[in-house]
């Protein structure tokens, strides 16, 4: 062979040699490094339990109607005693009566104009609205019920269905929280069982959803939002947390 050409050769040889001890160091590197990561799972975890409402809101509403603004505003002054002696007569004592701001507007009414309707000022309208709260829920309940009668007898009275709630959230969320995990665990070591690996440390955390359902209610589990019932009494407080867990083979 022509020693011109096979030193060129020779060097490229050398060359694709050193390229090819290289590429399997750095290939080796990378396939250790693979086999070193940590592999991890995320679960969900979900815990429920019952709560009462242990305390109750019930919003009443007075709105007159009197061709002027202070023939309105009159009026409503004229109402409203009769309607905080019902509440009294219910057994609810001033402290645990909080009036809303009297307010005063046009009272508008639609009419039919032409081919058309429209809206029309027909004198004022005056309002407020008076809110109950209390702990005694019986109470609550009875007078929602005495209410109708008191609406029956002419008294221009509005009034909503009572709300319930749970004083001590905070807590019912925490004792949730903590079981919650617990039950992200077991799920997670049951998932690593099967996969022939075990659960380790915990890497990341986070709550999801908190419910406050009526007994008895059901709805998806979900990651985000939430739901607070104030309808009834007895309730249904849940919690999700998700949760990611170091495997180790």
């Amino acid at each position: 062979m022509n020693h011109a050409l096979a030193r060129p050769l020779i060097i490229m040889a050398a060359i694709l040699a050193v390229g090819a001890v290289l590429a399997a160091q750095v290939f080796g590197m990378h396939a250790k490094n693979i086999g070193a990561a940590r592999q991890t799972i995320s679960v969900k975890g979900l815990a429920e339990k019952p709560v009462k409402a242990d305390r109750a809101e019930w919003t009443v509403s007075t709105e007159v109607i009197a061709p002027t603004f202070a023939d309105a505003l009159a009026k409503l002054r004229a109402t409203q005693p009769k309607v905080r002696a019902f509440l009294n007569t219910q057994g609810f004592d001033g402290v645990s009566i909080k009036g809303a701001d009297e307010s005063v507007g046009a009272h508008m009414v639609e009419e039919e104009f032409k081919d058309r309707t429209r809206y029309v000022q027909k004198g004022f309208e005056a309002r407020q609205s008076l809110t109950v709260t209390t702990q005694d829920l019986a109470k609550i309940a009875a007078a929602s019920k005495a209410i109708l009668q008191f609406e029956a007898e002419g008294n221009p009275v509005t009034h909503q269905q009572p709300l319930y709630m749970v004083g001590n959230l905070e807590e019912v969320k925490m004792s949730l929280i903590g079981a919650a995990t617990q039950n992200a665990h077991a799920r997670a070591v049951e998932f690593a069982k099967n996969g022939n690996a075990t659960v380790g440390s915990m890497r990341s955390a986070s709550q999801g959803s908190f419910y406050i359902l009526p007994d008895g209610a059901t709805v998806e589990v979900d990651d985000y939002g939430g739901r607070y019932d104030k309808s009834t009494i007895d309730k249904l407080a849940r919690v999700v947390v998700t949760i990611e867990y170091n495997i180790e083979k």
